[in-house]
């Protein structure tokens, strides 16, 4: 099993070349070649990794593939098997993001387009919604944690604050603490209704405008690090609960795109042999220019590389820790609950035509319908195709 630096990278940048379909397909790739055909370890052993990287934050198949290289090459090797899985996606991502702003943002063919493409990419966020929480909300403590969330996070209370009560919120009631469980219940509504009170009984949303704001470049990039470095750390379950805190700092606090540019970002890291997450880095070239965009994708990622290549045991170790699940679990359904309010701000603010919501409502049943790993792909490009067709026949 033991791999040279140069075929370990060589290797899982053939994987990164081929990472179509999202972490599913990713997964299933990684465990043909290395766990089947090629039995760089045990099935067992693969379970219980992969069962790891579920319940800690990052890309599970980025992580996997720091996980192989490890085995085969020591810390060199899980660094450069993680490196080259995500650079195919991260130039892609790179080269499609100079085209949009160079050339797509120009033409009016391309603008209708991409808003099709926004629907559909609404569509997507809303089944991830429903995908993700079917595994996690799986009680109706957890719904009721997942709701709570949802509503104060849209009345303005700072998405940390949130997901700690969440957390402990889940963990005492698990332990039947009533007290406990209603303390903290009390105090999640008093820091709610503050936030309303402070924000004048206003519901916090974004304004939505489709004119593209300008690129800022050089600057920010302490914050464009910043907000790398929390969507790495708070992706639970997947790239997509990784929206709306990327969302409020690029959108809502720091305004250095528009919510039909965020969109447009997801829509675009979509298409590519990458984790969806690689999105982050068309944000961070609107934060900072090309260095924002390298720095957030470093940031994002980091938490994936430092888990492994650092502290692998460590945290299997905790994670056998029952305490700490309750406490993920409780953090993880609060994350579901805003990942619920984001898709519904920016439905609210996106699909405000009816060929908009038709596309949307199109995608979402074909997402629903067809669980190809192709799916994602094929509505991206119908919500393009409806809505250009709309267009010149309407």
């Amino acid at each position: 099993m033991k791999q040279t630096p140069a075929q370990i990278f060589f290797r899982f940048l053939k994987f990164g070349l081929l990472a179509f379909g999202g972490p599913v397909a990713q997964i299933a790739m990684i465990k043909k070649e290395l766990v089947e055909d090629e039995k760089w370890v045990t099935k067992e052993q693969f379970n219980r990794a992969l069962a790891l990287y579920q319940v800690l934050p990052g890309p599970e198949a980025h992580e996997l593939c720091v996980y192989f290289g490890m085995k085969a090459g020591g810390r060199l090797g899980g660094f450069l098997a993680g490196l080259a899985f995500m650079l195919p996606g991260f130039l892609l991502m790179l080269l499609l993001t100079w085209i949009y702003v160079k050339f797509g943002i120009k033409s009016l063919l391309v603008k209708v387009v991409f808003a099709g493409i926004q629907s559909a990419v609404i569509a997507m966020i809303v089944f991830a919604v429903y995908r993700i929480g079917k595994h996690i909300v799986i009680n109706y403590r957890l719904w009721c944690i997942a709701i709570a969330c949802g509503v104060v996070f849209l009345a303005g209370v700072h998405f940390i604050i949130v997901l700690l009560i969440a957390g402990a919120t889940y963990t005492c009631w698990q332990k039947e603490n009533k007290i406990l469980v209603l303390a903290l219940a009390i105090i999640l509504a008093t820091i709610g209704v503050a936030a309303v009170y402070a924000n004048r009984f206003e519901i916090r949303n974004e304004t939505s405008t489709r004119t593209i704001q300008t690129v800022n470049k050089g600057r920010n990039l302490t914050q464009v690090f910043a907000t790398g470095l929390k969507g790495g750390l708070l992706t639970f379950g997947g790239a997509y609960t990784a929206i709306p805190f990327i969302q409020e700092d690029a959108v809502i606090k720091n305004k250095w795109m528009t919510n039909e540019q965020f969109l447009d970002g997801i829509a675009l890291s979509g298409i590519l042999p990458a984790p969806l997450i690689i999105f982050s880095s068309f944000v961070g070239y609107f934060g900072g220019g090309w260095p924002g965009a390298i720095l957030i994708t470093i940031a994002i990622f980091l938490p994936a590389f430092c888990f492994t290549l650092i502290g692998h045991s460590v945290m299997e170790k905790l994670v056998a820790n029952t305490a700490l699940h309750n406490f993920l679990d409780g953090i993880t359904a609060g994350v579901v609950g805003l990942i619920a309010v984001t898709a519904i701000k920016l439905m609210a603010s996106t699909i405000v035509t009816l060929p908009a919501l038709i596309i949307m409502l199109l995608s979402l049943f074909l997402l629903i319908r067809f669980r190809s790993k192709y799916a994602g792909m094929v509505v991206i490009g119908l919500g393009g195709l409806l809505s250009m067709l709309w267009h010149y026949l309407s």
